[in-house]
């Protein structure tokens, strides 16, 4: 029963979606996996081919929420001859090795017990940040909902295709999780954390990783203030408003 079609946004990870690729094939149902090549300079969109995904290109880099949106497209296209439609299954670029071990995110959207499961990793990496993106997520999703996320930035996600897109327009860029959260528990939606082994590359401390976070902040901060008045009006003002 392929059921599930594995949608994985990729920006510069010839590395290392050769072997994701490889491992999120051999999911149980999943007939399906696109990579979203987010305009990478490297050689991720030939590498991703080579290991028998389906490749989008973005000619610039467009963001997560974007290359998320134009992966869930691509599948609908591909699947247009099929009766009912699958599970998106989205994941990480840089998971390698351990996307085999994404299986269970499936299972509760599959028997119909939830419609959207957020991975919680059971193997935790050391961050060179200090949490205040997470913080920020968490603490945004639980004014909103009243729901209290473990890992609210996870991007390994298992969503039926109706949820996705009730969930449309996604957010931009690493706001897309956030917001994904809030606008389906909003909606009446169940939403499910699951306890994964799996594992992606630790953010370092240099400079680009710092940059990235700063992003990350932005994005999602951006997120909640559509969502939410009290983070409006403390972001009004800034630069991020």
């Amino acid at each position: 029963m392929q059921d599930v079609a594995v949608v994985i946004p990729a920006k510069d990870e010839a590395d290392r979606i050769a072997a994701t690729v490889k491992a999120a094939l051999e999911l149980p149902g999943a007939g399906l996996v696109v990579v979203v090549d987010d305009g990478s300079a490297d050689g991720t969109a030939r590498v991703a081919e080579q290991a028998g995904a389906k490749v989008v290109r973005h000619g610039r880099n467009r963001g997560k929420g974007a290359a998320m949106e134009s992966g869930a497209e691509a599948v609908w296209l591909l699947d247009d001859d099929r009766h009912e439609p699958r599970h998106l299954l989205f994941l990480d670029a840089d998971l390698a090795d351990t996307a085999r071990d994404a299986a269970p995110l499936v299972e509760p959207v599959r028997r119909g017990e939830a419609d959207m499961t957020i991975a919680v990793f059971s193997t935790t990496v050391k961050l060179g940040g200090h949490g205040f993106v997470v913080r920020l997520s968490r603490d945004g999703i639980r004014r909103a909902t009243g729901w209290e996320a473990t890992q609210p930035l996870n991007g390994q996600r298992c969503l039926t295709r109706a949820a996705f897109e009730a969930a449309r327009p996604l957010a931009a860029g690493f706001g897309v999780e956030t917001a994904l959260t809030i606008d389906l528990l909003r909606q009446g939606f169940r939403v499910t954390e699951v306890e994964v082994p799996l594992a992606h590359r630790a953010t370092g401390t240099d400079w680009r990783a710092q940059l990235h976070r700063a992003r990350q902040f932005r994005d999602v901060a951006r997120a909640l203030a559509v969502r939410e008045p009290a983070v409006a009006r403390m972001l009004r003002g800034t630069r991020l408003s």
